[in-house]
């Protein structure tokens, strides 16, 4: 039996969150998708129970997903800084959205073509940027991989995630939802390196990741491969990854 199984059987610790923000302590009653290290579903936790470092450490592992929004006329890639309400990794900045597919939602739990983790990225989209599912149909979204990484965020709390990453490309009105994010902004390639090398800016540590092994080189072929209007196109980077394994991270 794996470690991650045998803590979804085990006595997790929990801890009592009426010292943190109201909102936020109601969405750590979420229950996430329990997997094993090969992604296969174990059953489901909330996400306080998830996130908390004494959990991750006896090896429970639940399934995530980091969303990537590029503007189609110039390439673009939305970012947004984490509000300083959140309980884990406040105030850092990171891709347009990264979050969890529920065990709360049927549809969320289907891996088919990773549909569920497709759904969920829209309905956070929405939750956290305000933006509309109208604008990031399910079938645009382009899953590339996914990517297993620990990460502590400040002792008490981190993340210990199976990752999809899925790309997109939309022209999105963003009505930013202030308990989530604190900021966000639209940056090239150069104008996110200068934001990697500023000492005063922090990033969550699955963009840093991602970013550093996978991310330069697919936005490379995203902007090699626009369409006939000059447009980039998430649907065009079908292949350039394999997604059939999960690649582990340190």
């Amino acid at each position: 039996m794996s470690r991650a199984a045998e803590a979804a059987k085990a006595a997790l610790a929990s801890i009592d969150l009426s010292g943190y923000d109201a909102e936020q302590s109601r969405l750590m009653d979420e229950r996430c998708i329990l997997v094993d290290e090969q992604d296969r579903a174990l059953g489901a936790a909330d996400k306080k129970t998830c996130h908390l470092m004494e959990n991750i450490n006896k090896g429970l592992l639940h399934r995530a997903f980091s969303a990537f929004v590029f503007r189609p006329s110039d390439g673009k890639l939305l970012l947004q800084q984490r509000a300083s309400e959140k309980i884990t990794f406040p105030d850092m900045w990171t891709n347009t959205c990264c979050s969890h597919p529920l065990d709360d939602f049927p549809e969320e739990k289907e891996e088919k073509d990773a549909l569920g983790v497709k759904v969920a990225a829209s309905r956070k989209l929405e939750h956290e940027l305000g933006i509309p599912r109208s604008q990031t149909p399910i079938d645009q979204f382009q899953y590339l991989t996914r990517i297993h990484y620990l990460a502590p965020s400040d002792g008490k709390w981190g993340e210990h995630e199976v990752d999809y990453i899925l790309f997109l490309t939309a022209d999105v009105d963003v009505t930013p939802n202030l308990n989530e994010i604190r900021d966000y902004k639209y940056v090239d390639k150069a104008e996110l390196q200068a934001m990697f090398d500023q000492p005063g800016n922090s990033f969550t540590p699955w963009f840093k990741l991602i970013a550093r092994d996978f991310l330069f080189g697919w936005w490379d072929e995203l902007l090699k491969r626009k369409n006939e209007k000059g447009e980039v196109v998430a649907k065009s980077l079908a292949g350039v990854a394999d997604g059939s394994k999960v690649i582990k991270m340190n």
